[in-house]
């Protein structure tokens, strides 16, 4: 389960929930423009875009759940099981890369959506774990910029790209269905509605925020596709950056699990590990996490994006109060 979001105000930005029952030893990880990235088919790439993003850091390789790289591009993986699909064989004409190593690809090499889109015409998705221990996850992605926003699904129909005018992905089921659905939604309005029930009754709203009765407000991913997809679209707030960044975590929190409230098929309760939002003209990421609702922030510009290690910032999960007294 997961939400991710792209907002403009005068700033880009985008962000997710990871609605997890576990951690994954995530932190904030910075690749910097000369740290070399192997690649299990595609050789090394030994100079490349700098890119941050949370990730968890194996064998010196970091794998990341979304990023974003000193261009503006930005990219998070979605869970979609059931759906994904990466098939066994090589192709000959094309990049033969691991889910894994996809991020790491499309944000290594491209500056725009338009870049990735095109790169992703000669790239093939093919069914490498990382490892015996870390299989690979069933995913689909979301890819934005400034300028576009769309969605890769790779299933046994092969890759498809959607444009996502919505700028809003979830999980199951495929992005063609969350779209369709959104139409069961058209009478939502922010405003005040209108008596449709019939003419002859003097019908009048008795409170505000009915124009929005039957926004969805469970957990489920087609319900979250439309709560997000509508507060997104209706979003208003004041241009600059504090207010723009409050405004995407109120985005966020609107559609974030509370612990107790979605129980996996194992008994455990799944929540929303973090949220974050990046702002990708800045260069900077910000996150939460459950236990810890005051925001952190690690800007990319701050860091020396010519170096060749890998910068690794953990997390901060301990709750932060400021006292006024």
């Amino acid at each position: 389960m997961c939400t991710s979001i792209a907002m403009k105000t005068n700033d880009f930005y985008f962000g997710r929930t990871m609605d997890l029952e576990y951690s994954f030893n995530e932190c904030v990880v910075l690749t910097p423009r000369n740290y070399p990235i192997s690649f299990r088919k595609a050789g090394m790439m030994k100079h490349h875009y700098a890119l941050l993003g949370m990730a968890t850091i194996a064998e010196g390789f970091p794998l990341y759940a979304e990023a974003f790289n000193e261009k503006g591009l930005c990219i998070a993986g979605l869970n979609f099981p059931d759906n994904a699909y990466y098939p066994p064989e090589e192709k000959t004409d094309c990049s033969n890369i691991s889910p894994f190593e996809l991020i790491l690809w499309l944000l290594g090499k491209c500056a725009t959506a338009a870049e990735a889109r095109e790169l992703l015409s000669t790239t093939h998705l093919i069914h490498i774990p990382f490892s015996d221990e870390i299989p690979l996850s069933p995913l689909h992605w979301h890819i934005a910029d400034k300028e576009a926003s769309f969605v890769l699904e790779i299933t046994k129909s092969g890759m498809e790209i959607f444009d996502d005018p919505m700028r809003v992905l979830t999980n199951n089921p495929a992005f063609p269905f969350q779209m369709t659905n959104t139409c069961q939604y058209m009478n939502l309005t922010a405003g005040t509605p209108s008596n449709c029930f019939s003419t002859d009754l003097n019908l009048k709203p008795f409170g505000r925020g009915l124009g929005s009765f039957g926004l969805p407000g469970d957990f489920s991913p087609s319900s979250r596709f439309v709560k997000a997809s509508y507060l997104c679209l209706n979003s208003v707030c004041e241009p600059d950056e504090s207010s723009s960044v409050a405004q995407f975590f109120h985005l966020l929190d609107s559609v974030s699990m509370v612990r107790g409230s979605v129980l996996t098929e194992e008994n455990k309760y799944e929540l929303t590990l973090y949220s974050c939002c990046m702002n990708a003209d800045r260069g900077i990421y910000y996150y939460k996490t459950y236990s810890n609702n005051q925001l952190t922030a690690v800007n990319l510009n701050h860091e020396n994006l010519n170096g060749c290690n890998l910068r690794r910032f953990p997390l901060r999960t301990k709750q932060q109060v400021v006292w006024m007294n």
